[in-house]
């Protein structure tokens, strides 16, 4: 199958968009990647809370380069003749490559410590999972799965550990949920239900991942991270090896994946990971499907259902509800203390 240009053109003008972004962000987080610490290794990490403006910037450009990922796997698996285990296998060889000279740059080492064996299996897990899933699904459809089921996950582990909604979070953490169900519930347009199950299966594993992301440095745990999921890409690709199928430009979709929206996007999430709460981590990556719908939709045409749309209301809805009750807690938890 052919490559539509128009789609590698599309996808060069989303890649140079998150150039510049990336540019951007470097230069209000310079110190904090590059300066501080640098030419250290193992030095204590010590969290100094960053402004709001500043979270808030480097999670939007995270859930922008989670919702790229979407794309570029759709574009790669649906319009080219690359198979889910190859793509999985370059995109995360490729991104382990990334962050490694990264920590190179900053630490003096390309073979940080940080990072270990269960979280480098929960990434690879995410995404196998993920390519597979989306042989089936469109863009916002399965980003819409995938993270409804990463909230639903990590609020579970969030009550589990202590951290309590409030009434105003509980309204708003159930519309979300109530959102997902209907997206997957059966019907005429609902999604396949193997991709939509792997895809949860990802949402799970993507889950944990971010759960773990929390006590050490961004760049040494996504480098450690991403190399222990290189012996298992190898194992990956020759069990897959008879249906194995290679595409020069899949494999720069998977490449672009790698370096870009997994590499950078993941060391920029893990910055995030420190200041915010389980809850609100969760909650914040739920604005995912609606950039990556909203990406299918410009770059691929993708079609527009009631059900896609309700859906995506009712989640972006719930995301501020919770976003809102915890902001009121935090106010009255203050004023409190004072």
């Amino acid at each position: 199958m052919k490559l539509n240009m128009q789609h590698l053109n599309w996808t060069g003008r989303v890649l140079l968009a998150s150039m510049f972004l990336i540019s951007g962000i470097g230069r209000s987080v310079r110190h904090k990647l590059f300066v501080s610490g640098s030419g250290v290794q193992n030095q204590p990490k010590v969290v100094h809370q960053l402004p709001v403006i500043q979270i808030g910037g480097l999670a939007a450009f995270a859930m922008i380069a989670f919702a790229a990922n979407s794309l570029l796997a759709r574009l790669a698996l649906a319009e080219t003749e690359i198979d889910p285990a190859s793509f999985s296998a370059i995109r995360l060889v490729s991104g382990a490559v990334f962050i490694s000279l990264f920590a190179l740059v900053r630490f003096g080492t390309a073979l940080p410590k940080q990072g270990s064996w269960l979280s480098g299996l929960a990434l690879f897990a995410y995404a196998a999972a993920f390519s597979y899933g989306y042989v089936q699904l469109h863009t916002g459809t399965g980003a819409l799965i995938l993270f409804g089921s990463v909230q639903i996950s990590m609020l579970v582990y969030g009550f589990a550990t202590g951290n309590r909604l409030n009434v105003t979070q509980w309204l708003g953490f159930i519309v979300a949920f109530i959102a997902v169900a209907y997206l997957v519930s059966p019907g005429a347009v609902a999604p396949d239900a193997s991709g939509a199950t792997i895809m949860m299966l990802a949402g799970i594993a993507w889950a944990i991942y971010t759960i773990r992301g929390v006590g050490g440095d961004p760049v040494l745990m996504s480098a450690g991270n991403f190399a222990r999921t290189v012996p298992m890409c190898l194992i990956l690709c020759l069990l897959g090896w008879p249906y194995a199928e290679f595409d020069a430009q899949g494999a720069l979709f998977a490449l672009c994946s790698g370096v870009l929206s997994s590499g950078f996007g993941y060391v920029v999430w893990y910055q995030v990971l420190p200041h915010v709460s389980v809850v609100n981590a969760a909650t914040i990556q739920l604005s995912v499907p609606a950039i990556a719908a909203g990406m299918g939709i410009l770059f691929l045409s993708e079609p527009v259902s009631l059900r896609l749309a309700v859906s995506t209301t009712g989640i972006l809805l719930g995301i501020a509800v919770v976003l809102r009750g915890g902001d009121v807690s935090l106010r009255r938890r203050q004023s409190t203390e004072s």
